[in-house]
């Protein structure tokens, strides 16, 4: 498979990408030929960047709307507050069975352009097929909700395996004081990976392997978020969406609102969403590069837009085709001539924002079959091209 005609991001210059056996082949300025080749799909006005690394999700947890009416000092106060108020809608969700949340999850993720997601949570057992769901993690709530934590995190038999953990989700002395704890109880000195570190000091930073910065999920519960500008320095910056329940479906949004805090430059978002969180995580990925999975993204630039400013205002629907390990997992409808129609027959065809995806595996009947157990339930997606 060969992809022409398409600008990398931060790049002056065009490039044409093989694709063969699930890895990119080459990267060329020149026209290749190529006669094995089954699919030949040729770009206009379009850059290109590797499909992106969500370093830390709930994927059973996005059919729930956003659940909190004010700022926390930290999430146990959150916690507690959310089942106290809102008991029926934890409920009614809940309901519907976790294959079919966790399936949706999946499908947000590859509607934004994420290829691979790191799941926190009990292991889901999901095929790789359209995205990568990534559980080779020793997942640990945090240090407030995981019962045992202390014997959990020293299991000598997952030496091995990076520590996944909630921590410093606050504003207040004991979100810092249980980073302390967390630090001191690591006896094993394995690798800790912390999410959200809102709480956490540049002496804390230098004990991580790497710090997981969701945002949007940090300023809806606490009006805070963590000083990327000041860990960075100390360890590296990887990028989460969390749930629903704390944030938009759009991981978009969320780059939206990291780029305006100003905590970390355009570079530095942009790794922490690709080269960084694969080397973290010990991925085959994160670069476009000879040897590499072909995990790839190619979307529409908008008119006047060059270099990161137009990374950065992408959106869903501007998104022209998202490639898993060699394989197209969504394409925009614009592409459909550049197909034959055989290509179709695993496909299903959704609106974002009335424009048209074809999505790899049957999304409406996904959304059709949570809407039995929940018929509240409401999608980024429609069935049908708005008027």
């Amino acid at each position: 498979m060969t992809l022409n005609n398409v600008l990398p991001v931060g790049g002056d210059e065009q490039v044409n990408i093989l694709i063969n056996n699930g890895k990119v082949a080459d990267v060329s300025s020149t026209e290749m030929v190529d006669t094995v080749a089954s699919l030949k799909l040729t770009f206009e006005r379009a850059m290109v960047f590797p499909g992106l690394i969500n370093s830390h999700d709930h994927l059973d947890f996005n059919l729930f709307p956003q659940l909190g009416t004010i700022t926390y000092n930290n999430y146990t106060e959150w916690g507690k507050h959310i089942h106290e108020k809102y008991k029926a809608e934890i409920a009614a969700v809940l309901k519907i069975p976790v294959t079919l949340r966790a399936q949706w999850g999946v499908y947000k993720n590859l509607l934004a352009g994420v290829t691979t997601v790191i799941n926190h949570g009990e292991k889901l057992g999901i095929a790789d097929d359209i995205i990568t769901v990534f559980e080779e993690t020793h997942c640990l709530h945090s240090v407030q909700f995981e019962k045992g934590w202390r014997l959990k995190l020293n299991n000598p038999f997952k030496k091995a395996l990076p520590v996944n953990i909630h921590t410093g989700e606050g504003n207040d002395w004991l979100s810092c004081h249980e980073i302390d704890r967390l630090i001191k109880w690591n006896l094993l000195r394995k690798r800790l990976i912390g999410v959200h570190a809102v709480a956490m000091t540049e002496h804390q930073a230098k004990k991580f392997d790497a710090i997981v910065w969701c945002p949007e999920s940090n300023y809806f519960l606490l009006n805070k978020t963590a000083r990327v500008d000041i860990l960075r320095q100390h360890t590296p910056m990887l990028f989460g969406t969390d749930s629903t329940l704390t944030g938009d479906w759009n991981m978009w949004n969320h780059l939206h609102i990291a780029r305006e805090s100003r905590l970390l430059n355009d570079e530095e978002i942009y790794r922490s969403l690709t080269v960084s969180a694969a080397k973290t995580w010990q991925l085959n990925s994160g670069e476009i590069l000879p040897g590499k999975d072909a995990d790839i993204v190619v979307a529409r630039v908008k008119e006047g837009l060059t270099g990161f400013n137009a990374f950065f205002a992408t959106q869903p629907d501007d998104l022209l085709l998202v490639m898993h390990k060699g394989k197209i997992s969504m394409f925009d409808e614009s592409l459909l001539k550049q197909f034959d129609e055989t290509a179709l027959k695993n496909f299903s065809k959704i609106y974002i924002h009335g424009v048209g995806k074809y999505v790899k595996g049957n999304l409406p009947q996904l959304i059709e079959n949570i809407i039995r157990y929940y018929p509240e339930a409401k999608f980024p997606v429609s069935l049908t091209k708005s008027v």
